[in-house]
């Protein structure tokens, strides 16, 4: 699995910004996708994930702010980021997990996108 994420880039406090990734390859059973963010000095955390099905959880910090969403037709996965805050700068990363399930276990891979940088000027 591929992920190509685009959008990052340098905008003012309370101004707006998307992210897009682009998934590509073996993507059978990738049934959800997210974005995770790593301010420096800070360790990789949740910001937003949604499954094929559409439902969505998104972390405390952004809730209201940031919106998930999917097009499953062409694998792509957007954030679209709102009333930006300085607290919000971070490299953010497109994460996409395939769940594979049997009768005896449940595994889950872990597929990451390059990075893109965001920065929130105050």
């Amino acid at each position: 699995v591929q992920l190509q994420a685009s959008g990052g880039g340098l905008v003012q406090a309370g101004g707006s910004l998307r992210l897009s990734c682009a998934a590509s390859g073996s993507i059978f059973s990738i049934n959800g996708m997210g974005w995770y963010r790593q301010a420096p000095g800070k360790q990789r955390e949740l910001v937003a994930a949604i499954t094929s099905g559409g439902s969505s959880n998104y972390a405390d910090s952004v809730k209201g702010r940031l919106t998930i969403s999917r097009d499953n037709a062409k694998n792509t996965v957007f954030l679209q980021m709102n009333s930006l805050k300085p607290e919000d700068t971070a490299v953010y990363y497109c994460n996409a997990r395939r769940t594979i399930a049997t009768p005896r276990s449940v595994d889950m891979y872990d597929y990451w996108g390059q990075g893109t940088l965001v920065t929130v000027s105050s």
